[in-house]
């Protein structure tokens, strides 16, 4: 049964491959484990629901993507989540282009009909792109620590979107931003 789907932007391969690196370490170091056994993929949330129609919602996510061209992201500081899944993140500066994206997808998603939980509408969402969940109370610290020997900032660039159901992920479709081909 499914926990719920999300709406995810994804990184070109060489900032991917810096966030899988954090991953790795907080693995090694059996610090978290859980991004890698569910399967999940470096990333950002544009939106996350319970319950979505993947059918009606693909084209809609396709015609999205292809208006959009491929974006600049630097993530520039390390945060957490209070909370029950102790989540440790990097923060991309928000940026004019990132904080549009959003709320263009938003508001093409809830012309739809789609419902918006309240924390992702504009003025309210917070992005980050998840590298450690469930970390134990005790070793927080020792994760940020982990973080902090990251060179940040770290660049890169936005190059798909796509839908998730989870957990454990799978990939449900995915888009190229900027890809008018059919």
């Amino acid at each position: 049964m499914s926990e719920g789907y999300a709406i995810e932007l994804y990184f070109d391969p060489a900032l991917e491959n810096q966030v899988l690196k954090a991953w790795n370490v907080f693995a090694r170091r059996q610090i978290s484990t859980k991004l890698i056994t569910t399967e999940s993929r470096p990333h950002l949330t544009l939106l996350s629901t319970s319950f979505l129609d993947s059918s009606k919602l693909e084209p809609i996510l396709k015609a999205f993507a292809s208006k959009q061209e491929p974006l600049p992201l630097s993530f520039s500081s390390i945060g957490s989540f209070s909370g029950d899944n102790n989540a440790l993140f990097l923060s991309p500066t928000p940026s004019l282009s990132l904080l549009q994206l959003q709320a263009q997808l938003i508001d093409a998603v809830r012309k739809e009909g789609f419902e918006i939980g309240e924390e992702y509408l504009q003025d309210l969402w917070v992005p980050f792109c998840p590298v450690a969940v469930d970390v134990p109370r005790a070793r927080m610290a020792e994760a940020f620590s982990v973080l902090r020997d990251l060179k940040m900032p770290v660049s890169g660039y936005a190059m798909d979107v796509g839908v998730v159901e989870f957990s454990p992920v799978r990939e449900v479709f995915s888009f190229a931003l900027g890809n008018n081909l059919e």
